[in-house]
């Protein structure tokens, strides 16, 4: 039990009551100097400035972190005025896939799977694209694929925001791809002409149809 002499509870209390009225005015003191600090609001005009305007202007050249655009060819798809013959990566498997997961979303409402032009939006009214597999289109460079892209053509708008530079040169191999599947030669076939193909033997004990 404790002491009738004990008087240390009533001086814990008093400790504990003043460090809670400490603790509150220095919150309050911090909070106030954040909410009273002289600031600009967004898009607010001042006459601090000779243009009138709080908001500063960028220093000239500066980019956003992770934008700087230093291969011209990469993100034009032109070397100067010209459009550039090749892809500026080497395509792989993982770059077709890509190409094609793309098209199929952006590109086959206009330009169909197949890349003929005759998609479910032309089928309803619109205007037809040309198709990929037309002379002049299979002639064409690359990098003029990757320009129409990235500042659209025609009836077509640009896709600079919906597909990144890498997506869109990956359209562009996919592109390619579908051509070659049209226009193939036979040397570009895997063990020669596929039309002189024989069947596959018959197994022993096969019910013939």
């Amino acid at each position: 039990m404790r002491s009738r002499t004990d008087n240390r509870g009533p001086r814990y209390r008093a400790v504990g009551v003043a460090i809670v009225v400490v603790s509150t005015l220095a919150l309050g003191a911090c909070r106030q100097d954040m909410h009273n600090q002289p600031k600009y609001r967004g898009l607010r005009g001042t006459a601090f400035f000779t243009d009138g305007g709080s908001a500063r202007p960028l220093v000239e050249g500066t980019v956003a972190r992770g934008t700087l655009q230093d291969d011209a060819a990469f993100f034009t798809g032109k070397a100067g005025t010209a459009t550039v013959k090749e892809l500026p990566f080497p395509v792989d498997d993982g770059v077709l896939n890509r190409g094609q997961e793309r098209f199929n979303i952006y590109c086959t409402p206009c330009h169909d799977a197949t890349g003929s032009g005759k998609g479910m939006v032309v089928q309803r009214g619109f205007k037809a694209p040309p198709s990929f597999h037309d002379e002049r289109l299979r002639n064409a460079d690359a990098g003029y694929f990757f320009d129409v892209m990235t500042n659209g053509f025609g009836a077509m708008p640009d896709y600079r925001m919906q597909l990144s530079a890498r997506d869109r040169w990956s359209v562009v191999a996919y592109i390619r791809a579908l051509q070659l599947s049209q226009h193939a030669a036979t040397s570009d076939v895997p063990g020669g002409d596929p039309t002189k193909a024989q069947p596959p033997a018959a197994q022993p004990g096969a019910v013939k149809h």
